[in-house]
């Protein structure tokens, strides 16, 4: 795969400085741009090594702490092998930094990073795929929802909560996305049930979106996040396929 460079940067938003991981292709040319979206236990070594994998393909990957608001990464420090079943106390810690992300926050901070990327001379003009992990996946179809003439490709993996009773649940919203989006659930997993994504389907079809859902068999909530208790390799690896797939079928060369 290509050899590529990674390095600190500070994005300014409307409510402060997102400290962030800027990485792409190390040979001098502009390519698609590409915004991942943390899971809950934050940006960490495996995420940077993630958005590397990503930016090796051809992407210039733009990977913000989405918890600047707290402090900068790592706003929780983490083990180097996250199992919440033996550490209890990570889920107390992290779960006040997720419900502290309302939508007018999203909002703010999401135009800010686009607005960055759209600035950078390593990011090619037009739009940029987003993918999404856990609650990034909640984020990520936000963001295509509020910024429809930005996003070309949506991809979420053990997403969620995409379908609440809330008014800003993300299923609620997918009525103004032109993006393509992929789903990519985990089939033990009590965060997206099968009545949640059945009831997620639906109001993607409903708005006309396109979009394909799948359910990896067996794995378990996080499965892609290879630092923690609930990675699984084969689900992980189809994952960056799928991934990969869609954003060349979507994001301009």
């Amino acid at each position: 795969m290509t050899a590529v460079h990674g390095t600190s940067v500070d994005i300014t938003t409307p409510d402060g400085v997102a400290d962030s991981y800027f990485t792409h292709p190390d040979d001098g040319a502009a390519h698609p741009g590409v915004l991942l979206i943390q899971d809950g236990f934050g940006v960490r070594p495996s995420l940077r090594a993630m958005a590397d994998r990503i930016a090796a393909h051809g992407y210039s990957v733009l990977l913000p702490n989405a918890f600047y608001r707290s402090g900068r990464a790592p706003v929780v420090e983490m083990p180097e092998y996250i199992d919440p079943a033996a550490r209890p106390e990570i889920f107390q810690q992290v779960i006040p930094l997720i419900r502290a992300l309302p939508p007018e926050a999203l909002r703010a901070d999401a135009g800010a990073y686009l607005a960055w990327l759209a600035a950078s001379p390593q990011v090619t003009a037009g739009k940029v795929g987003v993918t999404g992990y856990c609650m990034g996946a909640r984020l990520a179809v936000l963001t295509a929802a509020m910024f429809p003439d930005r996003v070309g490709a949506v991809a979420g993996f053990h997403g969620g909560p995409l379908v609440t009773d809330t008014p800003d649940s993300p299923h609620l919203t997918v009525g103004n996305i032109t993006a393509e989006l992929y789903f990519a659930h985990a089939g033990e997993d009590h965060h997206m049930t099968a009545e949640h994504i059945a009831a997620f389907d639906k109001a993607l079809d409903a708005a006309g979106v396109r979009f394909r859902t799948e359910v990896y068999p067996g794995a378990q909530h996080g499965y892609t996040q290879a630092d923690t208790a609930a990675y699984d390799r084969e689900s992980a690896e189809r994952h960056y396929r799928e991934l990969l797939d869609l954003f060349d079928r979507n994001l301009p060369r």
